[in-house]
This record gives C-alpha cells, structure tokens and sequence, in this order.
C-alpha cells in the first residue's frame, strides 16, 4: 500500500472544458481498511508530520459541550519511542504470541491526554478521536492500533506529562494480513489467528438492529 494513496486524487481533463474528476474514496472502504495491527514493517519511519497530521483532524471533529481538553504527545523512532514499547502491552487475547513479534514492533506513537479530569463526555471525546485519527491514518496508507494497557505512571514520569495520559495510538506501515469474519450475536468476539490470518469477529448487521 503506498504512502498517501487514499489521499490522492485523479484529475482527469477534458479538451477545451478542462472539466475535473475527482475519485471518490467511500468510508466503507476506510472502515474496511480502518484494522489494528500489532506487527510493523521497521524499514519505515514515521516521521513528525506525519503524526501532526493525523493529529490535526482533533482540530475539526466533534468534541462534548465543546470543551476540546485532549493533548497530544507525538513519539518517533528513538530512545522514546523504545520506552512506550516497554511501556505497553498489545495482543491481550493471544497471550501465547508474545505480540508484537520480534523485530515487527511500532516506533511512532500518539500519547492522548486530558486537561480536565476525566468523565463520560471525555471518555466519548476518546473514542472519537482514536477512531478519526485511526482514519486518518488509513487514509494516508498507514495503519494503527489503539493501546490502553499501558503503565500509565511510568509514561507520565518519563515524558513529564502535565496532563492524564488516557491512550496510546501506535502508528506505522503494518504488515498483517487482517480478515473480518462476520458472526451471530452469541457467537465468541475473540480475536484469532489461523495459517498466518489475523480475524476480527465482527457481529452481523442483523443480530446489532434492535
């Protein structure tokens, strides 16, 4: 998946109109991309920008009553980068794995913190902007994973946080072969792995309408 290839656009012009076309990426298609990985191609490296930019869709999304108190810590490859990823812990559900693999682990991360103390509206702010700059990830042909084990004394010692760090956005080029595998509502929601494919249960439209 090359950089930046949801985010770029073809422009088609006709003789003499110099009409414009513009390819349309659909959400579907961002949702379907939009997976957690757990191992990372190391040969690429995220750079700041990069991360301001995923950051900057806080800039427009919604937050509760307005209030707008995420912060953001942004860590590159480096000594930093080294002490998150001793700091956190990915694959709960595949203890047996010991994720991420050896030599596939991420070295760019976003810190989320807040600047008021933490209630239900923050919480919904959270997930709103884990899942935007999850997106926003994709769409610039990157990939993420949302982190909330982690030792959150440790991170906010080390990097001399003001504020409550809450998560952990890793971000790199992943590597895995990820699957969603539709299921009935009383089936297991477990992640698994079979022959090298990471499946994701996701529950079947008709079982999530009440």
């Amino acid at each position: 998946m090359a950089d930046g290839y949801l985010e770029k656009r073809m422009e088609e012009f006709s003789s003499g109109s110099r009409k414009q076309t513009v390819k349309h990426v659909s959400l579907d298609v961002l949702f379907e991309k939009n997976r957690s990985h757990r191992g990372y191609n190391k040969d690429f490296v995220v750079r700041r920008d990069m991360l301001e930019r995923i950051v900057n869709v806080n800039t427009k999304i919604a937050t509760g009553k307005n209030q707008q108190v995420l912060r953001f810590k942004l860590v590159t490859q480096g000594p930093d980068a080294d002490f998150v990823l001793q700091n956190i812990k990915l694959g709960g559900m595949l203890p047996e794995l010991h994720l991420p693999y050896a030599g596939t682990e991420p070295e760019a991360f976003i810190i989320v913190c807040t600047s008021a103390p933490e209630t239900k509206i923050i919480d919904i702010d959270l997930g709103i902007s884990l899942q935007s700059m999850a997106l926003k990830a994709t769409e610039m042909g990157l990939n993420g994973l949302i982190i909330c084990a982690f030792n959150k004394a440790n991170i906010t010692e080390h990097f001399k946080l003001e504020h409550e760090p809450l998560a952990i956005l890793a971000v790199g080029k992943g590597i895995e072969n990820i699957k969603l595998a539709p299921i009935s509502v009383d089936e297991s929601r477990a992640y698994y792995r079979i022959d090298g494919v990471h499946y994701v249960p996701k529950v079947r439209l008709e079982d999530i309408i009440i």
